[in-house]
């Protein structure tokens, strides 16, 4: 098994920053620091201790961000309060359009969207979770016309999306479970079945995931500070560390694809815990000799 450390690459530390995505377009990170509402934009180089970012643009919206991903028209698709929110080039964040919107339980529960990603046909995938995190709150929906359809129900935090190379396979967390899942996806049709338990995990839960070239599951360990990589059989290749306890998301970035950025939150964390972790809330980085898929994935919009 390997083991590798990760090492800071961002200046700008926040509260929740997750949802690393790399931009082939522009050859750029993004990423969001979900209760602050702020998606931000970095150039990816080599510093003197490894790959660092530089800051190029954030943008602020008025409610809280849990993802974005790109779209095929050049623009950007978040999923922002219990909305997602396409966000046309050369558009201010005011002139963000509303693409739909979850039917939510008339519970009283407040609720917001979560993680989210494109699969190889374009389709939007996105999870809510209450703010809460009441057990069952949340579900998963897929972005099909002008609506929502449900995938899951009872979903505590949905987290942690991501396809196998050939798209047949999705890996998913419900954080709180301790594990992650693999269902079999249909690529035609966008459906799930035959859901089972792909990793357990010994410390701290799932959070975000990608999935290499070869096949390789990484895993964001919330509580663990580590990303843990598994084989395509559940077995496992690597072990991350991270000096942060609180591990959201990692995505592959680079003209390569050979960077693995991970984020990271202070939110939880007491005070003696930010004293010990001077770097939460940081985005880090490594190469740890794999690469990510081709991140030509946009959204049909």
């Amino acid at each position: 098994m390997l083991h590798l450390r990760a090492v800071p690459c961002s200046p700008l530390p926040g509260r929740l920053t997750e949802g690393p995505l790399w931009d082939d377009r522009r050859q750029e990170m993004l990423w969001v620091d979900i209760p602050e509402g702020l998606v931000r934009r970095a150039a990816l180089t080599d510093g003197t201790e490894g790959p660092d970012l530089a800051p190029v643009a954030a943008l602020r919206f008025d409610r809280p961000v849990g993802a974005v991903a790109l779209c095929a028209s050049g623009g950007l698709l978040a999923a922002a309060g219990t909305s997602l929110l396409r966000l046309d080039e050369g558009r201010t964040v005011a002139e963000a359009v509303e693409l739909a919107a979850p039917a939510l339980p008339d519970d009283g529960l407040p609720r917001r969207m979560n993680d989210a990603a494109v699969d190889p046909a374009g389709r939007l995938l996105a999870g809510t979770m209450a703010y809460d995190e009441s057990p069952g709150a949340g579900a998963l929906y897929r972005l099909d016309g002008d609506g929502l359809v449900t995938l899951l129900d009872s979903v505590t935090i949905s987290n942690g999306l991501g396809w196998s190379p050939d798209g047949s396979r999705l890996y998913y967390a419900d954080s709180p479970t301790g594990r992650v899942d693999v269902f079999a996806y249909d690529p035609e049709s966008g459906g799930l079945s035959d859901r089972r338990p792909f990793a357990v995990l010994d410390r701290g839960v799932p959070d975000g995931l990608t999935v290499d070239s070869a096949g390789r599951v990484w895993v964001a360990v919330w509580g663990g500070g580590e990303v843990l990589a598994f084989t395509a059989d559940g077995t496992l290749h690597a072990r991350v560390e991270v000096p942060a306890s609180h591990v959201t998301s990692c995505a592959f970035a680079g003209p390569a694809l050979d960077v693995l950025v991970i984020t990271t939150a202070t939110e939880g964390l007491d005070e003696e815990r930010l004293r010990a972790e001077p770097d939460a809330g940081r985005l880090f980085a490594c190469r740890p000799g794999a690469t990510g898929l081709p991140t030509n994935r946009y959204a049909d919009r």
